[in-house]
């Protein structure tokens, strides 16, 4: 009987996943700058730990007592860093009170500008010395990024601010990545939901889910309004941190032009800002929106602003008359404002749109299209084509033995034929996300690894099956179990590689629909395989005695077997059907993303 190929998978995915690890020892240079650890995931947005001086005034060269504390940790990062600039550089040293705990680090060119763990034992509080430079700014501001566990952390955790003697207290910045961040502009309140009824008259609009309702707590939105010099842009959708679109040049981030509206302690804050790469937004110092308003209510973040079409003084803010991607994200922030990865893909458009051209109402995908196809194929190749080839060259030798196709017996043909599909399909697909990204992505995780693995085995049985011995051949038995073991092996790791794929954030399923989904299909056809296992083993009637090893011999009847082709082709004809259910669920659940 086969293996329950879904037991094999879950098993696989969590020895794979439990090899996974991070930074124990506390050498983290690579999160000097963001103070975000390499374990993935998404920061917890209200801190449990606190961070405490004896002192809140310094002069160059003294020294503060810093201490952070909290509920049991194992990880930590503490840095100083200028307050008007929190993503600048470190500022000044630390000397350590305990060296078994705690550890110094160089970031950028300053020697001991951060402090980190020294191993990942659980600790209540660390103490350390910060040593102000002989360079300070005027206000400096200490950030600790903690970790309790592995995927539970906490990042850039405000501390105290320490201001030098006689200078003027600060203002809190807009923790995003920012320089500063202010609204020029008085700010008003908006009193009701946007309304779609001018979308494509007067109004570009750009909708997610398609032609939704602006009023339904489920609907991104997203539209611009030529008056003369200026556009009037709306956005509202369902998120209580932060909604964001940018204009781009391409369908990637990188060197865009960017709007926010950020939920900060229950009050917008909207913003431009460039996107640079895949790191977080850089806010500007100067805004250039004018009419802003806002709204938060029932879940549902409104925001609306006026900006003209164009900005020369502005570095940075693109001309609106141009034809330009738009992206639509949104995400989660913390309390002070700080604004975390988008937990899915942007909504990105399909093609270029000048906005103040003619009005139009466009839906968007949060899936490109190449990422799309490579699904639809994977899922067509081995939800389908794969297993129905699998249940005929198993179970149907006997049934279709006296039947021909071409010369050969007809469940080969099928059997070939099916398999061969398979192939090109999972080749073809194999191809797309390298051209999609250009080459191998570092972002997602062992889906790629499993893939690649998958891919070299979906080459491998073909080439195999080309040297197969004939039917009486000594080396016959050992082909077979090869031929199995291989075939089953590939369908092993396309189930696992399928699961992790189903929520990378280029596709993204909806879930828990799209686990519950795969899990029925596996449920599907190893249920189908056990059954007809039991019922070819009840047609089995003779069984000979030898009287000198009393040993039971089970006599292989195509008789027998024939009296149940009715029986396995019913069983055939209803596997089909809900394998092209289950794809059909896949590929309507890839069509919507």
């Amino acid at each position: 009987m086969e293996l329950p190929g879904f037991a094999v998978a879950v098993w696989m995915f969590v020895c794979l996943y439990a090899s996974v690890v991070g930074y124990p020892n506390g050498k983290v240079r690579e999160a000097c700058t963001s103070m975000v650890p390499c374990h993935g995931g998404s920061p917890q947005l209200s801190p449990e730990h606190t961070i405490t001086v004896n002192g809140t005034e310094f002069r160059p060269g003294d020294s503060i007592e810093v201490h952070l504390s909290g509920p049991d940790f194992e990880g930590f990062f503490i840095q100083a860093r200028d307050t008007e600039h929190l993503d600048s550089p470190a500022v000044g040293s630390f000397v350590l009170a305990d060296r078994r705990r705690s550890q110094l680090l160089t970031c950028g060119r300053t020697k001991n500008s951060a402090v980190s763990q020294t191993s990942k034992a659980k600790k209540k509080d660390i103490k350390v010395y910060w040593i102000a430079p002989g360079n300070a700014p005027k206000h400096v501001q200490f950030l600790a990024t903690v970790v309790k566990k592995y995927r539970i952390f906490w990042v850039k955790i405000l501390g105290p601010i320490v201001s030098q003697p006689d200078v003027l207290s600060p203002t809190p910045p807009l923790h995003a990545t920012s320089e500063a961040m202010s609204t020029s502009h008085p700010v008003s309140y908006i009193s009701k939901p946007f309304s779609a009824s001018s979308c494509g008259i007067t109004k570009f609009c750009i909708r997610n889910p398609t032609n939704c309702d602006p009023r339904s707590a489920s609907c991104f939105f997203l539209s611009f309004q030529q008056e003369e010099s200026s556009v009037f842009i709306e956005m509202s959708g369902p998120s209580e941190g932060y909604l964001a679109f940018a204009f781009s040049h391409d369908q990637w981030m990188g060197g865009d032009d960017a709007y926010l509206c950020v939920n900060e302690d229950h009050r917008i804050h909207v913003s431009t800002a460039h996107l640079k790469e895949r790191s977080h937004p850089l806010l500007d110092s100067e805004n250039a929106l004018e009419d802003v308003s806002w709204r938060l209510a029932d879940g549902v973040l409104q925001c609306s602003f006026r900006r003209s079409i164009h900005l020369p003084a502005y570095k940075g803010r693109f001309n609106l008359d141009t034809n330009y991607y738009i992206f639509l994200a949104d995400g989660e922030a913390s309390e002070g404002g700080l604004i975390y990865k988008h937990h899915r893909q942007p909504l990105v458009t399909d093609a270029q749109y000048d906005v103040t051209g003619l009005p139009q109402d466009i839906g968007g995908s949060r899936a490109p299209r190449l990422i799309k196809a490579h699904g639809a194929l994977m899922f067509v190749a081995w939800v389908t084509t794969v297993s129905i080839g699998v249940i005929v060259a198993r179970f149907f030798k006997p049934v279709w033995s006296h039947s021909f196709l071409l010369g050969k017996e007809l469940w080969f043909q099928v059997h070939r034929m099916l398999m061969l599909t398979t192939v090109i399909l999972t080749s073809i697909s194999f191809v797309l996300p390298f051209v999609y990204r250009g080459g191998w992505s570092q972002q997602a995780g062992f889906h790629p690894y499993l893939g690649c693995a998958v891919m070299a085995l979906t080459i491998f049985q073909p080439l195999m099956a080309g040297f197969r011995p004939s039917r009486h051949a000594p080396r016959r038995q050992l082909f077979n179990w090869f031929h199995w073991s291989t075939g089953t092996t590939a369908r092993i790791l396309a189930v696992v590689t399928m699961f992790l794929g189903m929520d990378l954030p280029a596709l993204d399923l909806p879930d828990p629909w799209d686990t519950y989904a795969m899990i029925g299909f596996v449920a599907w056809h190893v249920g189908t395989d056990v059954l007809l296992e039991i019922h070819s083993y009840c047609l089995v009637r003779k069984v000979e005695v030898i009287e000198d090893d009393r040993v039971q011999i089970l006599q292989s009847l195509t008789s027998a077997e024939a009296e149940g082709r009715l029986f396995k082709q019913i069983v055939l004809t209803i596997y089909v059907c809900g394998n092209i259910i289950f794809l059909v669920a896949f590929l309507i659940a890839i069509n919507q993303v």
